[in-house]
């Protein structure tokens, strides 16, 4: 990894197991870690005080990619359509502002891309985009658990039902962005 051109851009789309889940198959991404990003209170919290929405932060991933293989606008397109960008701090049965749509940008370039993807996309909405758009904080590494979590729980309730018909969603729509996987 060392002697490539990586970029990282950190996004939370509901829960980070779903959007880990997707950039894991998403050619041109070399590393998915999941944590916590945007709280108000001091300290690393864990997965249980993010939970309780009262920390402030998001649950989100950073996404390490190589832009020679896949741009960061593909990356954004991919992520604002593999969650629902319209409902404000909610995706399905997970509520709350721990899972806000959120892209933390590192630099001008990522705060443009970001503005120019939610512009892009939002005509194929019926309700306007509420993707926050802010500059990168404290990244919070999620506990080992929480890292790889689709990869080793596919038979879980929650990944089985929420997690597998979104992949299957992102391989329609994105097949020719996603490393060998079979539609």
């Amino acid at each position: 990894m060392s002697n490539k051109n990586l970029e990282v851009v950190t996004v939370g789309g509901g829960c980070f197991w779903c959007v880990e889940a997707v950039f894991n198959e998403v050619k041109g991404v070399e590393k998915v870690v999941s944590g916590y990003m945007g709280g108000t209170v001091p300290g690393t919290p864990t997965y249980r005080e993010v939970c309780s929405g009262l920390t402030g932060h998001a649950e989100v991933v950073q996404v390490t990619f190589d832009p020679s293989v896949i741009s960061l606008e593909d990356v954004l397109v991919v992520f604002m359509t593999s969650h629902d960008p319209t409902t404000l701090n909610r995706q399905g049965g997970d509520v709350g502002t721990q899972y806000r749509s959120v892209i933390y940008y590192n630099n001008d370039k990522q705060k443009a891309f970001a503005h120019l993807v939610a512009k892009e996309i939002a005509p194929f909405y019926e309700n306007p985009i509420v993707t926050e758009i802010s500059p990168v904080e404290t990244f919070h590494k999620a506990e080992d658990d929480h890292q790889k979590y689709y990869a080793n729980n596919q038979t879980a309730p929650y990944c089985s039902a929420v997690i597998t018909p979104k992949l299957a969603k992102l391989r329609k729509m994105h097949a020719d962005k996603l490393k060998n996987v079979t539609v």
